[in-house]
């Protein structure tokens, strides 16, 4: 008989994919809408099903959260339940506010924080949380901004002497292409973290015998994400595509592209990175080839901030949302 809490954890886990996918559709399609190269309905569409099928590639990724996080014999239905309420529960704040937070922060914070509220601080895999988790999703902006700020450098020189008329009109079509391999990035990423949990759980409770994402986790994952993409982030849309800096089709081809390449790389490396924070640095590289001006860094300072709360408060609601389920 299929264990209650198992199907809890479950169902939790598709509802973490599901807001993932409204919450970070902004990370494949705001920088398309934003120059107008696609409408917005088109754009959303082209983003659900190329995460779908992004999220069938590869299971790296789930496998670094499944383990890499702890150790799995302190893994329980009540860690996984409590870790991710909290990061629900971060996500929808953060979406409220139209602020693009990482979901891969908010799940590694949440699950990070049930299990020391459950176990203690030695529970933790620290080495695998610093290694395989906090240091790619710390180095991963860091190499999109760069990667961004060369790929428009080489753009411009490439095409210095063409009129910018000429120009947005070459690559609007070019960003169409763009668009798809961000959104089929996204979704070998980013589905993946909840193919991890729901197989942890698994591994947990005994119904599998190695850590091995079952096939019905995989498709039941990547459907998640795609019905959650398919509704739309406006929020955050509106704050990645228009309010730190001002995007024409050549900026928008720029940014795509490079944090495209940086996402697809650290997926099958299977190394969990956050997608919001990559194609963000990547839309501030690009901007800054302008002008550093160019840049509303106010607007970037907020970003930056969500992303430095996120695994803490993130945290801080599983422990919460933990000592809840063991009173009641």
């Amino acid at each position: 008989m299929l264990d209650i809490f198992i199907v809890f954890v479950i169902i939790l886990a598709l509802t973490f994919d599901f807001i993932n996918g409204f919450h970070d559709t902004a990370n494949a399609i705001a920088t398309s809408v934003s120059t107008r190269v696609l409408s917005p309905a088109v754009a959303i569409i082209m983003a659900a099903g190329l995460n779908f099928f992004g999220a069938l590639i590869s299971t790296k990724v789930a496998s670094t959260i499944g383990e890499g996080i702890v150790d799995p014999t302190f893994i329980s239905n009540e860690v996984l339940i409590a870790g991710l309420l909290g990061a629900i529960a971060w996500n929808l704040l953060t979406w409220y506010y139209g602020l693009p937070s990482s979901s891969s922060h908010a799940l590694i914070g949440g699950v990070a924080g049930a299990v020391l509220a459950s176990h203690g601080l030695n529970a933790l895999n620290i080495n695998g949380l610093i290694e395989k988790i906090f240091l790619p999703l710390i180095a991963s902006p860091i190499i999109g901004f760069i990667i961004a700020y060369m790929v428009m450098g080489f753009i411009f020189t490439l095409m210095g002497n063409v009129a910018p008329r000429l120009v947005n009109r070459y690559f609007s079509k070019l960003q169409i292409v763009s668009a798809a391999f961000m959104a089929f990035s996204h979704g070998s990423n980013d589905a993946q973290k909840s193919m991890g949990i729901i197989t942890a759980a698994l591994l947990s409770a005994g119904m599998i015998s190695s850590f091995e994402v079952p096939l019905w986790v995989i498709i039941s994952c990547a459907t998640a994400m795609a019905l959650g993409t398919s509704i739309g982030g406006w929020r955050i849309i509106k704050t990645m595509g228009a309010r730190i800096i001002k995007l024409e089709p050549v900026h928008g081809f720029a940014a795509e592209t490079s944090a495209a390449l940086v996402i697809i790389a650290a997926s099958l490396f299977g190394k969990p990175v956050s997608t919001t924070h990559v194609i963000s640095a990547t839309i501030m590289g690009v901007g800054a080839t302008k002008r550093m001006s160019a840049v509303r860094w106010v607007v970037a300072k907020n970003i930056v901030n969500a992303w430095l709360l996120t695994a803490p408060m993130s945290a801080l609601a599983a422990i919460l949302a933990f000592y809840l389920i063991k009173i009641f």
